[in-house]
C-alpha cells in the first residue's frame, strides 16, 4: 500500500509539519515557506459569514415519501406516485441567536427542508409556527435589529424588542404563540414544522390551488419549561443538536407527516387579507389537512461545515406544479435569501455538492468566485444554433390577474382576533404560564410607554388575556382602554 503522505492544498508532499522554514537555527521565519503561508492563510479565511438569521442550527439527510396521491392538484413530480420517495436535507435553527447561542431560548425555530427532486431542487422554508411576527418584508430588518444585539453596549435590548412588536400589533399572534409552551421546544424531534405561507400548486391541466403546509412530528409535542430549559442552557448549550445526532446515530429517526390545507383558487383570491398575510392562519375546520407523505431524517452529515453550515434555502428554489403567491414577507424573501447566500458563501453557491441539483442543470452562467463546474464548449449564450438548449414552455407559470394602482397598500387592522381565539384554546395551566412569560419579559422593559402599549394590544386580543398582565405588572385597566 501507498503511503499516505501529508501534502498542500496542491498535493505538494510536506516534509516538515512541525517547525518553520528559519534562515539559520534562531533566524528569522521565510517567506519562502509557501506550507507555512497556505495554512496559516487557509485558517483565517476558514470562517464564513455566519447567517444573521438562523444562525445557530442543526440538520440530517433523509427521505420524503409520498403517502397520499395528490397528482389532481399539482403537477411536481416528487408529489406525484404513492411510494415515490425523494432524498431531503432539513435543517433546523434559532432565529435571533449568534452562531455559539444556546439551543433552548425562547425563540422560534427554523424548519427548512431541501428536497433533491428530478426536476431541480425545491426548498420549504418555514418555521415551527404557521405564521409570524410581521407580514411585509419592508419591515424584516428593523424586526431583526431589534433581536440583536444593542449596537452600543452590545447587550440584548428588551426596550428594543417589547417597542417593536407594540409598535406592530401584527405581531400579537406570534408573539403569543412565542410566549405560549410552544415557545421553547424539548427537541426538535418534537416540534411541528409549517411552510407558514400560502403556496399555489398547478396539475398538469394548468388548474391552480392555494396550499399551506403542515409537517407535524411524530414523536409527540414536547416543550420545555422556562426554569429547565435555563438550567439546560448553562450545561449543554448544544443540547438540541446533539440530541438530533444522538437520536440518528442509534436508529431512532425522527419523522414529521406532511399535510396540506387546499384552499380553492377562488375562495382564496376572496379572502387575500387572510390567505396571503403571513400573521394569520386559515381555520383548519374549514380547510381540514390533507396527508401528504413521510419525511423522515435517517443520516447525519459527514462534515458539519460543508453541509449544515454550507447548505442554502431559498423559498424561491421551485419546482414546475409549485408556485408562489402574492403574500408580501415570501415575495420579499425571493429576493433576500438568494442574495445572503450570494454574499456569504458566494455566487457560486449552487455548486457545493450539498446544494448541488440532483437533475440535470442547462444555462450559461459561468466564472465567478470559486466555481468548478463551467458548461463545456464555446457557446455561453441562449438563443443560439448550437447547444439545442430551448425554453420550457410547457412550464408557463399559471397566469393570476392583477389590477389596481401602484401604491404602499397594507392588509386589514384586524392584528387581534385570531390571538385572542389562540389564547382561548389554551387550558386555564397554559394561559397562566403564557401570562407569566410575557409579564417576566416586560419587568425587564425601563420604559413605561412601551410596557403599556405592549399591554393593551394583548388586552385588544381578550380583555381577559390583557387583564391579566396588567394586574401582574400593577398596570391600570382603566389605562389600557385610553391607549
Amino acid at each position: 500500500m501507498d503511503k499516505k503522505y501529508l501534502t498542500t492544498a496542491q498535493g505538494t508532499p510536506v516534509s516538515d509539519n512541525q517547525n518553520s522554514l528559519t534562515a539559520g537555527e534562531h533566524g528569522p521565519v521565510l517567506i519562502q515557506d509557501v506550507h507555512l503561508l497556505e495554512k496559516l492563510a487557509h485558517f483565517n479565511r476558514e470562517r464564513v459569514p455566519e447567517r444573521v438569521v438562523h444562525a445557530k442550527g442543526a440538520g440530517a439527510h433523509g427521505v420524503f415519501r409520498v403517502t397520499q396521491d395528490v397528482s389532481k392538484y399539482t403537477k411536481a413530480d416528487f408529489l406525484n406516485g404513492v411510494g415515490k420517495e425523494t432524498p431531503v436535507f432539513l435543517r433546523f435553527s434559532t432565529v435571533a441567536g449568534e452562531l455559539g447561542s444556546s439551543d433552548t431560548v425562547r425563540d422560534p425555530r427554523g424548519f427548512a427542508v431541501k428536497f433533491y427532486t428530478q426536476e431541480g431542487n425545491y426548498d420549504l422554508v418555514g418555521n415551527n409556527t404557521p405564521i409570524f411576527f410581521i407580514r411585509d418584508a419592508i419591515k424584516f430588518p428593523d424586526f431583526i435589529h431589534t433581536q440583536k444585539r444593542n449596537p452600543i453596549n452590545g447587550l440584548k435590548n428588551p426596550n428594543a424588542v417589547w417597542d417593536f412588536w407594540g409598535l406592530s400589533p401584527e405581531a400579537t399572534h406570534q408573539v403569543t404563540i412565542l410566549m405560549s409552551d410552544r415557545g421553547i421546544p424539548a427537541t426538535f424531534r418534537h416540534m411541528h414544522g409549517y411552510g407558514s405561507h400560502t403556496f399555489k400548486w398547478v396539475n398538469d391541466k394548468g388548474e391552480a390551488i392555494w396550499v399551506k403546509y403542515h409537517f407535524r412530528t411524530n414523536q409527540g409535542v414536547k416543550n420545555l419549561a422556562p426554569d429547565v430549559a435555563a438550567k439546560v442552557a448553562g450545561e449543554n448549550p448544544d443540547y438540541h443538536t446533539e440530541d438530533l445526532y444522538n437520536a440518528i446515530e442509534n436508529g431512532d429517526f425522527p419523522s414529521w407527516t406532511l399535510h396540506v390545507q387546499l384552499i380553492p383558487y377562488e375562495v382564496g383570491l376572496e379572502r387575500p387579507n387572510e390567505l396571503f398575510d403571513v400573521t394569520k392562519t386559515m381555520s383548519q375546520k374549514e380547510f381540514p389537512l390533507h396527508e401528504v407523505g413521510v419525511l423522515e431524517l435517517n443520516r447525519n452529515p459527514e462534515n458539519f461545515f460543508a453541509e449544515t453550515e454550507q447548505i442554502a434555502f431559498s423559498p424561491g428554489n421551485l419546482v414546475p406544479g409549485i408556485e408562489v403567491s402574492p403574500d408580501k414577507l415570501l415575495q420579499g424573501r425571493l429576493f433576500a435569501y438568494g442574495d445572503a447566500h450570494r454574499h456569504r458563501i458566494g455566487a457560486n453557491h449552487a455548486q457545493l455538492p450539498i446544494n448541488s441539483h440532483k437533475a440535470p442543470v442547462h444555462n450559461h452562467q459561468r466564472d465567478g468566485q470559486m466555481t468548478f463546474k463551467n458548461s463545456p464548449g464555446h457557446v455561453n449564450y441562449e438563443p443560439n444554433s448550437y447547444d439545442g438548449t430551448k425554453e420550457a414552455k410547457q412550464h408557463e407559470p399559471h397566469e393570476m390577474a392583477v389590477h389596481g394602482n401602484i401604491g404602499h397598500y397594507s392588509y386589514d387592522d384586524d392584528f387581534y382576533s385570531q390571538a385572542g381565539i389562540l389564547y382561548n384554546i389554551f387550558s386555564e395551566e397554559e394561559k397562566k404560564r403564557t401570562v407569566d412569560n410575557i409579564v417576566g419579559g416586560l419587568k425587564a422593559v425601563d420604559n413605561e410607554e412601551i410596557v403599556i402599549r405592549a399591554v393593551n394590544n394583548f388586552y385588544r386580543a381578550d380583555e381577559d388575556y390583557g387583564t391579566r398582565i396588567a394586574k401582574c405588572l400593577g398596570i391600570s385597566v382603566d389605562v389600557l382602554s385610553k391607549v
